[in-house]
């Protein structure tokens, strides 16, 4: 990849970009998981974790935190020092960060199914089948009753409800969806049915890049 994906997280710190609203409504949506999960120990992987500003902070400051196992997979290795550091400074022994193809399964094996799953800043950067692709997976790498947290650019075309009614039909139920007045493409999916298990040694998808995604438009 040529892009510097270190430098395009600096939008987070914008209060009013569009990631910046985004990453406040998944963290939203992470620490409302963690509000309804079951007691015990609980697990979540996060696919093209980034520097894991939408899961760590979380963590760091929630209840349950202390009782998560989390593994973030993040291909940029500079990116992958930034969470792990970010993990450790908040005293987060749960939380292993890899670097490494997020889309392998293999990566997941030993955590699925989880109680959370983050799939976010992912489905604007994969062609349309590789999008149904990934939710099919989700339906074994998420629990029964556990939660996928997901994100899509809404602007045109705007794939988000189809996105939604692709995990309708693999067996999750929505708990929110971001409207267009939103600006940006939030969903949060429960696992309601049996998870189905994780295939070994299959890629879920090629990232291709939003920029390049664009130009063959």
């Amino acid at each position: 990849m040529t892009r510097d994906w270190r430098a395009w997280h600096d939008d987070y710190d914008d209060p009013g970009s569009p990631l910046a609203l985004r990453l406040e409504e998944v963290r939203r949506q992470v620490h409302q998981a963690l509000d309804q999960a079951p007691p015990g120990p609980l697990r979540a992987v996060s696919l093209c974790a980034g520097q894991g500003r939408d899961l760590i902070p979380v963590l760091a400051t929630h209840p349950r935190g202390a009782d998560v196992v989390a593994r973030l997979v993040e291909l940029d290795p500079h990116n992958a020092e930034i969470a792990r550091s970010t993990a450790e400074a908040a005293g987060l022994t749960g939380v292993e960060v890899v670097v490494g193809d997020a889309a392998r399964t293999d990566h997941y094996a030993d955590l699925a199914p989880a109680d959370l799953v983050l799939v976010c800043g992912v489905f604007g950067n994969i062609r349309d089948d590789d999008i149904r692709s990934t939710v099919r997976h989700c339906a074994a790498l998420c629990a029964t009753g556990g939660t996928v947290i997901w994100t899509r650019h809404r602007h045109s075309p705007d794939l988000v409800p189809t996105i939604a009614r692709w995990y309708a039909e693999e067996g999750f139920a929505p708990v929110a969806v971001s409207t267009p007045a939103d600006g940006v493409g939030v969903g949060a999916h429960r696992r309601i049915a049996p998870p189905r298990p994780l295939e070994r040694g299959v890629t879920m998808f090629e990232f291709v890049g939003y920029d390049v995604l664009e130009r063959r438009a």
